[in-house]
């Protein structure tokens, strides 16, 4: 039996078990109304299972939303809210006996990631196929077997596997993070994706373990999501000489934005038109997102010029240099975290008069999450407390690593929480505040 390739992974050769599956998850789909235009969400634990049904989706020209399983019921209901999907699936789809012939072309929507903005509400973004086959092509072929150490939910993994499959490779699937074991399977790997905390947690396992290092067969690490350091970039040439390191600068709404190869700095991938205004990077690319889904209503992007906020400069040779992201986001180990929602959250609990939340530099994660509290005048709110409700209302990448209390915070005229003001204070050192005990 000849099972035809999902229309995003091109023309690849992909392993015939993975094809039967995908053409059996579509045909499950099609039987429960699912067809070319639809909208699915994918709630299963199992990556290869998340793979079969989202391939399959795309064999029937539909769009996929991969489910967190780390957000909050608030967070899970917002997303779904904005997504309207026809159907959730669980569970795992059986190999089928025929294939289906696959519908839509390079413009079909075919995935719905999810993005943090400058709002307490999570984006649902939409993408077409051709924009990701454009980015797997900026990227270029990358050796094989990948590993892909994360969850298929991120973006940034989901895009490395099916790269992977679409540079023909075999997947090495690990939904969970752990250096040691990444380590491990590094011995049956010729390429990995990561971000630069995972990176910097590599580097340290491989230091700890020369025999692992000895076997690395990594031939190819490629990281984004974050600012890549000096230091880590000099630890990695130490540690894996042979090994070519990729690092690439993009984000949600427009896939890759400039590459870094060997000592060169970030240039843009082809196709993609820069311009800084007032400090901004505006973007126009083939390899940009559609638009964003509200209410279960697509928001086109209207195909012209975009930013997210980031602040960027040109060096003299011409390579992009980024200086973070402007406004209330924290970038904080390749997750953009939106400061309003942890603001929110925190709010909530006794004895906080107002609360304010930025990025403080971190070696590893770029940042971590900050929590500024103003202490009320006859209360003061209990670091338990905070915690607690940062728990039950937010997952893990978006809770607060550092409290501290200050009994006013920095304002506006307006009489808002002076943003910019608080978080240069925090990092010349000057804010007024304490550790929050």
């Amino acid at each position: 039996m000849t099972f035809a390739t999902p229309p995003v992974l091109g023309p690849a050769r992909v392993p015939y078990a993975l094809l039967a599956r995908a053409h059996g998850a579509a045909r499950l789909l099609a039987e429960r109304g699912v067809g070319a235009g639809s909208r699915i969400a994918v709630d299963v634990a199992d990556p290869w299972d998340a793979l079969a049904w989202f391939l399959g989706a795309d064999l029937l020209g539909a769009a996929t939303l991969m489910v967190e399983p780390a957000w909050t019921s608030r967070e899970r209901a917002a997303v779904l809210a904005d997504a309207r999907p026809h159907l959730v699936v669980t569970g795992t789809p059986a190999p089928a006996a025929h294939g289906i012939t696959p519908a839509g072309d390079d413009d079909t929507f075919f995935y719905l990631p999810t993005t943090s903005g400058s709002s307490s509400r999570p984006k649902v973004l939409i993408r077409t196929r051709g924009s990701w086959l454009r980015s797997f092509a900026a990227l270029g072929r990358l050796p094989g077997p990948v590993l892909i150490p994360g969850p298929l939910s991120s973006s940034l993994f989901l895009f490395g596997a099916l790269h992977a499959l679409w540079c023909g490779h075999d997947l090495r699937l690990s939904p969970r993070w752990d250096p040691e074991a990444a380590a491990g399977a590094a011995r049956d790997a010729a390429a990995v994706h990561l971000v630069p905390a995972m990176l910097a947690g590599l580097l340290a396992a491989l230091d700890r373990r020369p025999d692992l290092r000895a076997a690395c067969a990594l031939r190819t690490v490629v990281c984004g999501g974050a600012h890549l350091g000096a230091e880590t970039r000099e630890r990695f040439a130490r540690l894996l000489p042979d090994t070519e390191l990729i690092e690439y600068y993009g984000s949600a709404e427009h896939s890759l934005i400039a590459i870094r190869r060997e000592d060169d700095g970030l240039r843009p991938v082809p196709g993609a038109r820069l311009d800084i205004r007032d400090g901004l990077l505006w973007v126009n690319s083939p390899l940009a997102y559609g638009g964003r889904l509200r209410d279960g209503e697509l928001e086109p992007d209207g195909a012209g010029w975009s930013t997210v906020g980031d602040r960027v400069e040109l060096d003299p040779s011409g390579c992009l240099v980024v200086r973070g992201r402007a406004g209330a986001v924290v970038s904080s180990g390749g997750r953009l975290v939106s400061a309003e929602e942890v603001e929110a959250v925190l709010r909530g609990v006794p004895g906080v008069a107002d609360v304010l939340v930025t990025g403080t530099p971190h070696p590893a994660l770029g940042a971590i999450v900050t929590a500024v509290v103003e202490v009320g005048a006859d209360a003061r709110p209990a670091l338990r407390d905070l915690r607690a409700a940062a728990r039950t209302a937010l997952e893990p990448g978006k809770r607060p690593r550092r409290w501290l209390a200050t009994r006013a915070l920095p304002r506006t005229p307006s009489g808002k929480p002076a943003r910019a003001a608080i978080t240069r204070q925090l990092r010349d050192g000057t804010l007024p505040a304490e550790p929050l005990r």
